[in-house]
């Protein structure tokens, strides 16, 4: 008999909690199938390259999450509190240090236009025009911030495409970027890449249902145009020009970890931060909606990402991974890439740090 009770105050108990788990949670999950996970394996295979890095912007504030040199040969880069600041980079490190603004979101991608202007993604603010120069230096001024009178809720990256097209990335719908941990468990993938005229104001949808679009960039004379897909750990490419202008195909596919920003070297290299591996629960829940459904009436700071790890490849104009960079000592969560001097410059979305590292050799 008291076995019984046991068995029935046991079964109360796990039904109220589902309940209060279910109808706690917003979330409206969706099935999706995971591409291949590689793992390890073939150009993917562990090394310690990043191990070498030289730390710079130590604690001068959390989540340099992109990076940009401008032509006055300052860098800059955006923090999670909404500064947005220039340095200098020198053989000892970083110097001179110059905070240029707060845009008072979040600042994400950040590009320069041919006026010299910061175009920046802000994932809480829209797509930002920044002046760096003269009187108004510092001056904010919101591009677009809203499609069809609806709100953005996480615009996250860009490039600027030689005749001043912005093209750029609106991850979510449906989530913010305090929410981000959500929008990985739903999966109603409602990112889109869009662009933007500054002549026209006009701002076009490029692709949609997306799992959280992210990075961008535009390849050699803006033939094409590519945008990740962090969730299925995939790229898509858009062409612009050409015989294929107008239509869609994967350029790169099946990574071990998921992409984020995206950076071509103006030659012959895209540079691909995988900001975490990839999750085995996110991948292997992909067809079990109902339990994500309850994931979703926890806590969103009990919705972590898999083990910290650093992970950068650099990849041909074919999509062929050329560069393989790892490490697990010092850097996580990398975000941004770009070449300068023979080094490779990396920003962190989590990380209270930038860093340095010589470009390897292919």
């Amino acid at each position: 008999m008291k076995l019984i009770k046991l068995v029935g105050m046991t079964v109360v108990v796990i039904s109220s909690l589902i309940f209060l788990l279910w109808a706690n949670s917003s979330l409206q999950p969706q099935v999706w199938s995971p591409s291949k996970n590689p793992h390890f394996t073939g150009v993917f295979t562990k090394n310690h390259k990043l191990d070498q890095s030289q730390l710079i912007l130590q604690d001068v504030g959390l989540g340099p999450e992109d990076i940009v040199l401008g032509k006055n040969g300052r860098f800059y880069t955006g923090f999670e509190d909404g500064r947005i600041i220039s340095f200098l980079l020198n053989k000892g490190g970083h110097s001179d240090i110059q905070l240029l603004t707060n845009t008072g979101g979040r600042p994400l991608g950040m590009k320069f236009d041919h006026a010299g202007n910061l175009i920046v993604t802000d994932s809480i603010k829209g797509l930002l025009s920044v002046a760096v120069a003269g009187e108004t230096a510092g001056e904010v001024t919101v591009l677009v911030d809203a499609i069809s009178g609806i709100k953005m809720k996480f615009v996250d990256h860009l490039d600027i495409a030689q005749d001043g097209t912005i093209w750029f990335s609106d991850a979510s719908q449906r989530f913010g970027h305090e929410q981000l941990a959500y929008d990985f468990v739903e999966v109603s993938a409602t990112g889109r890449l869009l662009s933007y005229s500054p002549t026209t104001k006009e701002t076009k949808v490029h692709i949609s249902n997306l799992f959280f679009a992210n990075g961008v960039a535009l390849g050699p004379n803006d033939d094409f145009v590519l945008i990740n897909e962090t969730g299925k750990a995939q790229i898509h490419r858009l062409w612009l020009k050409g015989d294929k202008q107008g239509t869609t195909d994967i350029f790169i596919k099946n990574l071990p970890g998921m992409p984020d920003n995206l950076t071509f070297n103006g030659k012959d290299t895209f540079w691909i931060p995988l900001i975490n591996l990839r999750d085995p629960l996110i991948d292997g829940l992909a067809q079990y909606p109902f339990i994500r459904k309850l994931a979703g009436g926890l806590p969103i700071t009990w919705l972590k990402p898999a083990q910290p790890y650093g992970f950068v490849i650099g990849v041909d104009l074919d999509g062929k991974v050329i560069f393989n960079l790892q490490g697990s000592n010092k850097l996580f969560a990398i975000t941004s890439v770009i070449e300068y001097k023979n080094n490779l410059v990396l920003g962190s979305l989590k990380m209270n740090n930038a860093a340095i590292v010589t470009l390897p050799e292919r």
